[in-house]
């Protein structure tokens, strides 16, 4: 081992680090020199920053100067493969631990790499000699299937690396795991000093309440499917594709692989090169499809969670989460997947379709790291619910519906807004869809040159309508369906009445004279 160690020590890397990628292995290397042998250290570095660049450099660093052995963790086959072929770019001999390697030769290596599974097996058959093992490296840290593996490595130092150090189980936060974190450079930051490109975030606003979650946190697949895969959905998918993203690169992200299918047959019937991805696939397949969409200048990719990590396709223009989540790191690792910048790339879209911008705020936002990790409850507990989201939107009507009312200023009406100043000067709450009924009569009034245009306008209003009511039984905790039935059919009839008996009055208090016979 002395041999290999000498070796390494004389083998120059064409790998040249940036400066905060070399203030972070400084950072770490100090906390290695004065921290106890069996230290637990966590470091945060944002997607795109170079995580495995900077721990591929603390391998060879490490082997240059301590006398022992170094293991690298990932919780998927292709990371096992990338860093591998890392830790080789930067003249680090290792050996990839995985269900067909032959450990007969192991003892030739100083530096292993091996999926978290593969290795528990191996570990729990006494096939891999872990005696000599210094360094630990878990990437992907804030995955759970890690832990398990610490018994075995109760002298090492273990260093776990992450985007985002909160754990994909609530129960076992990383606190409990690691004893300290190390924040690296902001999203912000790699964005200012041209490493990452910035996200231009299109938001829609989405009804998710028939969403459930699930024993994970997150919201289930077949709730999702049964959401994301009806006609409407999908639909709304295409426009927001068609309207922002058009012969752009585009990465779709579904929470479900019949939702997936489905988009994959939207997309295709509407004339647009598509494919489809998802763990199904084999690996030739996946090759072929990842060959297609990285040569191919306008290709859509359809998928299902399989390239959050270890994906780096830098031509991508656009990302689409056509899903929701309660995941922080898996809306980081999404949006992420866009960010690399290539040539004269300095912003991507992202298309959000699951209200995930208003539950944790801009990608990129100034996040209080140290605090996440030290009180992720705490976090979590103050995420905004769907229902209040859902509350502070504000309706707006389909552009082919408003362009009907094109004369009128304003088409909208905050009826939560009218319910507060009743309540507070001790108005009936009917008082709410009077003047509701009478800003309705008043924009078709606006746009009709007599009663009949007006009513014909009125017949256009019906999802206007149904949202206003929706808002007002929220308002007044009255929401069955007979009940929601109903109003919506009676403010039809009142609307209805209402444009019959006044139109005239409203007319000529727009115009300044009466309507022509």
């Amino acid at each position: 081992m002395a041999e290999l160690a000498q070796e390494l020590q004389e083998k120059k890397t064409d790998k040249e680090l940036y400066s905060y990628q070399k203030g972070a292995i400084d950072k770490i290397f100090e906390k290695f020199d004065t921290a106890p042998d069996d230290y637990h250290l966590l470091y945060q570095l944002p997607t795109g920053g170079g995580k495995t660049v900077i721990f591929s450099e603390m391998v060879r660093q490490y082997l240059k100067h301590h006398n022992k052995k170094v293991l690298v963790m990932t919780h998927r086959v292709e990371l096992c493969r990338q860093t591998s072929e890392m830790l080789t770019s930067f003249g680090v001999i290792n050996k990839v631990v995985n269900s067909t390697a032959n450990l007969d030769d192991q003892n030739d290596y100083v530096c292993f790499v091996a999926m978290v599974e593969t290795l528990n097996n191996r570990l729990n058959d006494d096939m891999l000699d872990i005696s000599d093992i210094g360094l630990v490296i878990i990437d992907e840290a804030h995955y759970n299937s890690f832990t398990k593996l610490f018994k075995f490595f109760e002298k090492s130092f273990i260093l776990g690396v992450t985007a985002t150090p909160l754990s994909s189980n609530k129960e076992l936060p990383m606190k409990d795991n690691y004893n300290e974190l190390i924040t690296g450079e902001s999203i912000e930051n790699l964005i200012e000093n041209e490493f990452l490109a910035r996200a231009e975030v299109f938001q829609y606003d989405m009804g998710l309440t028939s969403l459930e979650v699930g024993s994970n946190g997150d919201y289930t697949v077949k709730s999702s499917e049964d959401l994301y895969s009806s006609p409407a959905m999908l639909d709304k998918l295409l426009q927001a594709y068609l309207k922002h993203s058009k012969d752009k690169k585009t990465l779709i992200f579904n929470n479900g692989i019949n939702t997936s299918v489905h988009v994959y047959h939207t997309f295709r019937a509407a004339g647009l090169p598509v494919m489809h991805l998802d763990n199904t696939a084999t690996k030739k397949q996946r090759k072929q499809i990842l060959k297609w969409f990285k040569e191919t200048p306008n290709a859509i990719l359809t998928s299902v969670s399989i390239l959050t990590t270890g994906f780096d396709e830098p031509t991508i223009d656009t990302i689409i989460l056509n899903r929701a989540t309660k995941s922080l790191t898996l809306y980081y690792q999404m949006i992420g997947r866009g960010s690399r910048i290539l040539n004269n790339k300095t912003k991507f879209s992202v298309i959000d379709l699951g209200n995930n911008y208003y539950r944790f705020g801009p990608w990129g936002a100034d996040l209080d790291w140290q605090t996440i990790f030290s009180s992720p409850k705490f976090y979590m507990e103050r995420l905004v619910g769907d229902e209040e989201i859902e509350a502070n939107f504000k309706h707006e009507m389909p552009e082919e519906l408003r362009a009907e009312f094109s004369k009128s200023e304003d088409v909208y009406f905050d009826i939560k807004a009218t319910y507060t100043d009743a309540v507070a000067m001790g108005e009936s709450s009917k008082v709410v869809l009077e003047r509701s009924i009478a800003h309705h009569a008043k924009i078709c009034t606006e746009n009709s040159e007599d009663v009949y245009d007006a009513l014909a306008l009125a017949k256009l209003l019906e999802g206007d309508i149904d949202q206003r009511i929706e808002t007002y039984a929220k308002c007044i905790s009255r929401s069955t369906y007979n009940f929601l039935s109903w109003l919506k059919d009676d403010y039809q009839k009142k609307l209805n009445s209402y444009l019959r008996q006044n139109f005239d009055d409203i007319f000529e208090e727009i115009h300044g004279y009466p309507p022509e016979d």
